[in-house]
């Protein structure tokens, strides 16, 4: 099973309520192996003052990254403040996972990535390339920049190996 993210419906307004009960309840379940992250969509504007305003991108959702597994599924569809799962029909029926292109772009606009560089990259680890001119190829990361959310990525270019810059979220592991 692989883990993917999924758009959990809340009451608008206790987005950060439900993130907070979500997270408290896999540590308690002990499901850290199916519930990864829990993020609200948000981005920083700056008003007419020049003050720093959070504004959430999609108000009365939270998004999971999960491998849905039964008992996964029970614990977030039963968290208090969980009004569902978008994409599924009801009646005990599975969610949808969103599109790792519809995920990439919301997790991009947050300066995120699909892959989580505090415990899923280390310097060696194969990665592929999706986005941006290398698209489509292979290479290992040669370094690290967990600010700006960069790697160096030595990839294979006419024959000769070639470090090439690439952002967190154009690449998969």
């Amino acid at each position: 099973m692989e883990k993917l993210w999924y758009v959990v419906t809340t009451y608008v307004g206790h987005e950060a309520n439900v993130k907070e009960k979500l997270e408290a309840r896999t540590e308690s379940m002990e499901m850290q192996e199916n519930i990864f992250r829990v993020i609200i969509p948000e981005t920083v504007e700056i008003d007419d003052k020049g003050k720093e305003k959070k504004k959430k991108m999609f108000p009365g959702y939270v998004f999971v990254e999960m491998v849905m597994s039964d008992e996964a599924w029970y614990a977030v569809r039963n968290t208090p403040g969980v009004t569902g799962f978008i994409g599924s029909s009801g009646k005990g029926a599975k969610p949808t996972p969103l599109l790792p292109q519809e995920i990439d772009r919301i997790l991009s606009n947050m300066g995120m990535s699909r892959v989580d560089i505090d415990t899923e990259l280390n310097i060696g680890d194969k990665v592929n390339i999706v986005d941006g001119p290398f698209k489509d190829m292979c290479g290992v990361v040669e370094s690290i920049d967990k600010e700006n959310n960069r790697l160096n990525v030595l990839i294979d270019l006419f024959g000769k190996e070639t470090p090439v810059e690439v952002e967190l979220f154009q690449v998969n592991k």
